[in-house]
């Protein structure tokens, strides 16, 4: 026959751990929480990825306008070599390099008036699965942007 002071002790242990119930609940409150969380945070991370390039595209107009007022073309330098785009520290691997390539349309490069900067989503890149909306940035000597993908300008473009 066991005592009160047993049946106390008894008691107590099996009360200390989770019982299954309970943890399934926990575990389905959890998914839930991820199911929501994961994908806004996708969203967000493909958003500051494209801001990112979008600010080296930027950076890329600037030089272009330099090499404008260095060679009074877009196209070649005052030697005649044709422009090459630099490999500037926003389209390294360790920024934006790792999610697009950065070039100039050759198609769209004149002598004296215009040039086109693009910036491609790399293959197989989170970037290029998770931003179908945008695609491939653009930039022109205007200033004007674009994009490839299909959504509007004003999502791919906000500022």
């Amino acid at each position: 026959m066991t005592s009160h002071i047993q049946r106390m002790h008894m008691h107590k242990r099996r009360n200390t751990g989770f019982s299954l119930i309970e943890l399934v609940i926990v575990m389905l409150v959890v998914s839930i929480l991820v199911g929501i969380a994961l994908p806004s945070y996708t969203q967000h991370v493909t958003k500051t990825r494209r801001a990112a390039a979008e600010a080296c595209l930027s950076t890329y107009a600037n030089y272009m306008e330099r090499f404008y007022a260095t060679n009074m073309a877009y196209d070649k330098d005052s030697t005649g070599t044709d422009i090459v785009l630099p490999g500037l520290d926003c389209a390294t691997a360790a920024n934006t390099g790792q999610y697009y390539d950065y070039a100039l349309d050759t198609t769209a490069v004149t002598t004296t008036s215009t040039y086109k900067l693009l910036a491609t989503p790399r293959d197989g890149s989170a970037q290029q699965k998770n931003d179908t909306k945008c695609g491939t940035l653009s930039i022109n000597q205007t200033g004007s942007r674009g994009k490839t993908g299909t959504g509007s300008l004003t999502d791919c473009w906000p500022h």
